[in-house]
């Protein structure tokens, strides 16, 4: 990406969370196949990846290694996940905007909302909401693509993996470090 935009996402501390935010994709996407019985979610920071789920900290260490091992070599679809936060954000922001610009559109030229008003609108707030979603699908995974992530990891490479729990809660984090 070139202009002030592409200037911002390569500031260095903005480029490591978007590289590490892909292995994180990456990261899961390998853990899904390999794990199918063991709910998993993860989120990226500055300093690496934390990985939720109760998962042997060897299966993480094998699933972070080729992440990133795929990633180097190319599989740059890695770097996008259906259910990362960019998408849903997307999705609940287009959608929401739909449905507000919808409810202005059948305001115009009325002077007083009732509950008659609301409820003729909602045909129009339910269409244009779902055309909300429908363009929010491939703009999020584009957003993730050329915003979010930067599938080309570069010298990143795993510094630590170390598994934590807090009562039924457990988690993986794994430092990296460029």
């Amino acid at each position: 990406m070139n202009g002030i935009i592409g200037k911002i996402l390569n500031i260095s501390c903005i480029r490591r969370v978007r590289r590490n935010h892909a292995l994180e994709h990456a990261t899961v996407h390998t853990l899904s196949r390999k794990q199918t019985e063991v709910s998993i979610f993860a989120r990226s920071t500055l300093h690496g990846l934390v990985v939720y789920g109760d998962i042997p900290t060897e299966k993480v260490a094998d699933a972070v290694t080729e992440a990133l091992t795929r990633l180097r070599n190319g599989e740059h679809h890695l770097a996008v996940h259906h259910n990362c936060g960019t998408s849903l954000v997307t999705a609940g922001g287009l959608t929401g905007l739909a449905a507000v610009a919808a409810l202005g559109i059948q305001r115009i030229g009325k002077k007083k909302r009732t509950l008659l008003h609301l409820l003729g609108s909602l045909p129009l707030v339910v269409l244009a909401s779902t055309a909300a979603l429908v363009v929010a699908q491939p703009l999020g995974q584009t957003l993730q693509l050329h915003v979010t992530t930067e599938a080309e990891v570069g010298a990143l490479r795993i510094v630590s993996i170390t598994r934590h729990s807090q009562h039924r809660l457990v988690f993986h984090t794994v430092h990296t470090a460029d």
